[in-house]
């Protein structure tokens, strides 16, 4: 199947890598829209309480001003990737940033729980169907090689730089202006972003349009949309209470249903093959352990400076700072790392970094002496984790025909949000198990055992890369799909 307006060859010199003026425009507006939608996934955190004494939250309600946005963002993210596939990328890119100005817009103005909690809904939808739209048509605007390998890069930076952002941002907009903005911030980079991408960014879909797989699309929807719920759930009431449980147990049925489904329809949502490439497959496997464990580990960290060293949450927020810098230089390192030792050596490079100056944070004490320790693991891990990440964007979206791209890109972005979503309740059951008593030390006690299992978490990753992408090397630019390197 042929894919509508995506010469790339007008528009790069394949030989010396330059990018033409509009290539470079179309690269700033994709990363603009997902740094954004990065900021989103954190800009609240540290707003929470104060939205919470505004608008007459009750304390069991509050925390559904996260949770809402993440069901539907990490729910629905494969179910539009493939409607990005099928009725056009750049069209459902350009619908969901105007539901995105707008639900941000209500957001900002909501004057009571309820309107606010729709506004995060469709937030959460604006997120499911920007990402995959963006990612692919990133991917599809660049070949495999360099170029997608430095724009994938620059995109993993940005995305990990934007969750770290967030807390900085929304911790100042707070302090300073009201939480209001951490809504309205949003609504002029849309504006901007949907002002220029129409004469920029060039449409991408197949040229017959197959029928989209119902069954399918339901059933994983709904799979995930339980399995974020159970998670959420667990981290509330703890990994045993019957609410959790049952959700996961509905997930996991669910999501059976899928894959019966998929193994069975002539149009498949997911196609089994897709999944049984190694490349795709354990490429996810890393980069879904690769933000569970970073997005936690801030987690981790936030409640450390607060509760043990005594800092103010937006002094916390400014600590991480470093980590934001250390994903900027992982990102703008990793295509040239990717480029010298391929990306399963980049996972394994990055995530043997990743582990070490994790592991080297267990050395944190109760007094502020372990600042410089904090930031340099910080700072290196961030490193990192983002060579992890650009390995797995890399690994997980090559070998694979452009009008699988947005499917690849979905599955990734599910990964991603999906990680994201099940990090913190995991390691705050963790740390909540250890810390038995009450204090300072002790509840160090419980944070140390919940950073140890994430590094036994993140040297797991970087184990099943080493071992399961051995000979499953992304396709080379021109070697035909289905070639031995990609099985």
């Amino acid at each position: 199947m042929s894919i509508a307006d995506t010469d790339t060859d007008t528009d790069t010199d394949t030989d010396t890598g330059a990018l033409t003026p509009r290539l470079k425009l179309t690269l700033v507006l994709l990363l603009a829209a997902q740094f954004m939608l990065a900021v989103d996934f954190s800009i609240l955190n540290v707003a929470l309480p104060v939205i919470g004494d505004g608008l007459g939250f009750s304390s069991a309600g509050l925390q559904w001003i996260a949770t809402s946005f993440a069901l539907c963002a990490a729910g629905c993210t494969l179910l539009f990737g493939r409607v990005a596939d099928l009725f056009g990328r750049r069209r459902l890119f350009l619908g969901g940033l105007v539901v995105l100005g707008a639900a941000s817009l209500v957001g900002g103005l909501a004057q009571d729980p309820e309107v606010l909690i729709v506004a995060r809904v469709f937030q959460g939808l604006a997120t499911a169907a920007v990402t995959p739209a963006g990612l692919s048509l990133l991917t599809t605007s660049f070949p495999e090689g360099p170029l997608r390998e430095k724009a994938l890069g620059l995109n993993g930076a940005l995305m990990s730089a934007g969750f770290t952002a967030g807390a900085i941002l929304g911790g100042l907009l707070t302090e300073l202006l009201s939480w209001r903005w951490a809504f309205f911030v949003n609504v002029p980079v849309v504006l901007a972003v949907l002002l220029i991408a129409p004469t920029v960014i060039r449409e991408s879909r197949p040229d017959e349009r197959p029928r989209l797989d119902v069954p399918g699309a339901v059933s994983v929807t709904l799979g995930l949309l339980a399995v974020v719920l159970g998670l959420t759930r667990a981290g509330e009431h703890g990994w045993g209470s019957a609410s959790a449980l049952l959700w996961l147990a509905a997930g996991a049925v669910l999501l059976l249903v899928f894959y019966g489904v998929e193994r069975r329809v002539s149009e498949p949502l997911v196609p089994v093959g897709v999944l049984g490439k190694r490349s795709v497959a354990w490429g996810n496997v890393a980069g879904l352990i690769a933000f569970l464990t970073e997005t936690s580990l801030v987690f981790l960290l936030t409640l450390y400076l607060q509760e043990v060293l005594g800092f103010s949450p937006l002094a916390a927020g400014l600590s991480f700072g470093v980590l934001g810098v250390g994903t900027v230089v992982g990102g703008t390192l990793a295509p040239r790392v990717i480029g010298r030792v391929g990306s399963r050596r980049t996972l394994i490079v990055g995530g043997v970094v990743q582990t070490v100056f994790t592991v080297a944070l267990l050395g944190m004490g109760d007094d502020r002496s372990s600042m410089w320790l904090l930031l340099a693991g910080t700072f290196a891990g961030g490193v990192g984790n983002m060579l992890v990440i650009v390995g797995f964007m890399v690994t997980a979206t090559s070998g694979l025909d452009d009008h699988e791209q947005g499917l690849a890109t979905g599955l990734a972005t599910m990964t991603q949000q999906i990680g994201i979503t099940m990090g913190t309740p995991i390691m705050s059951a963790v740390a909540t198990a250890a810390a038995t008593g009450g204090g300072a030390a002790v509840m160090l006690g419980g944070l140390k055992a919940a950073i140890a299992l994430n590094a036994a978490l993140v040297l797991l990753g970087t184990l099943t890369s080493a071992l399961f992408l051995r000979g499953a090397a992304p396709r080379q630019a021109g070697e035909p799909v289905g070639s031995t390197a990609e099985r």
